[in-house]
Parts: structure tokens; C-alpha cells; sequence
């Protein structure tokens, strides 16, 4: 989806500086890229919302992601830093997990809701409003997506950096 928008983006880019080669989109032109663009964001959708549903539901989302404060995640993310974060129990998640992981969630529903505006402004005028306008809807937009790249490349280095957590993450347990 991050392609096929980099695509589109380049069509008529909101910061003119940042231009993305064409090696690493997805449609080939404006029409293609569209194409892509909204047919995967119904999986992505679709994949939230159960995500969501389900972790909800089930009451791991409460149970995993909760509690958070203010001290251990300073704690945590100092330990981070220094790359003395433990990683004893990988069912366990520290408090810099739990805060990015709410984070992810709430871009997620910020990602699907300008771009929602971006796509209807017409037909969804309040939502287009909330976003500050058309112009201000695209600017959330590449904002949120950036935060979801960024949590996607981190993501990988943790992962490069504890490998053992690969099959976890595959799993789910």
C-alpha cells in the first residue's frame, strides 16, 4: 500500500522536495497506482478490524497493552537506548511496546480515516472538515503512513536484533 501511495504521491506531491523513484512504487502511473492503492486498503481494513475486533473481544487487547505509566516507560525507553532492555519473557511486552503498539492502533484508524477523506471529500464533507480540509487531510495522511513505515523498519531491526522473536510474532503466542 506505502508503494502504490508513493505513486500517487509523486503525482502531485504535498512537499515538492521529496520525490520517491519509480523503482520503489507501485502502479507504474497515476491510474495504476490507484488501482493498487484501493484495492489493498480493503485488506487493510478488513485486517484491522478484525485485529481489532478480536483483541477487543477476547480482552487481550486491555490485558496485553494496559497497564502504562509514565515511569517505566521512561525507564524502559532510557534502557532501550542504551540496548540493556530485557527480553527474558517474549510473552511480556515492556512499556515502550505497549505505548508503540497503541500508537500503531491509533495511526491505523488516523491512516484509514484521512485517507477515507482524501478518497470521499466530497461525499464525507465532516470528515474532510475534522481533517482541516483536503490539503490538510493528505499532509495526516503521509504523516500516518510515515509513523507506519517507521514502526515497520524498527520493528524489523528488533527483530534482527532478538531473533527468537520472529517465530512469537509469527504465531501469535
Amino acid at each position: 500500500m506505502v508503494l502504490s501511495g508513493w505513486q500517487v504521491y509523486d503525482a502531485s506531491p504535498i512537499f515538492p522536495v521529496l520525490r520517491f523513484p519509480s523503482a520503489i512504487t507501485l502502479g507504474g502511473w497515476l491510474g495504476g497506482a490507484l488501482l493498487w492503492h484501493f484495492a489493498i486498503m480493503w485488506l487493510l481494513v478488513a485486517n484491522f478490524l478484525i485485529y481489532l475486533g478480536l483483541n477487543l473481544a477476547s480482552g487481550r487487547l486491555l490485558r496485553k497493552m494496559l497497564p502504562i505509566n509514565f515511569k517505566s516507560l521512561a525507564t524502559d525507553f532510557v534502557a532501550a537506548l542504551r540496548g540493556a532492555l530485557g527480553h527474558e519473557d517474549l510473552a511480556h511486552y515492556n512499556a515502550v511496546q505497549k505505548f508503540t503498539y497503541l500508537v500503531v492502533i491509533v495511526d491505523i484508524v488516523l491512516v484509514i480515516l484521512s485517507g477515507l477523506a482524501v478518497w470521499k471529500s466530497v461525499q464525507l464533507p465532516l470528515l474532510r472538515t475534522l481533517m482541516g480540509g483536503y490539503d490538510n487531510a493528505r499532509v495526516v495522511h503521509f504523516f500516518a503512513m510515515s509513523v507506519l513505515v517507521a514502526f515497520f523498519v524498527v520493528h524489523v531491526a528488533m527483530v534482527a536484533l532478538v531473533p527468537r522473536s520472529l517465530l512469537l510474532m509469527i504465531r501469535g503466542r
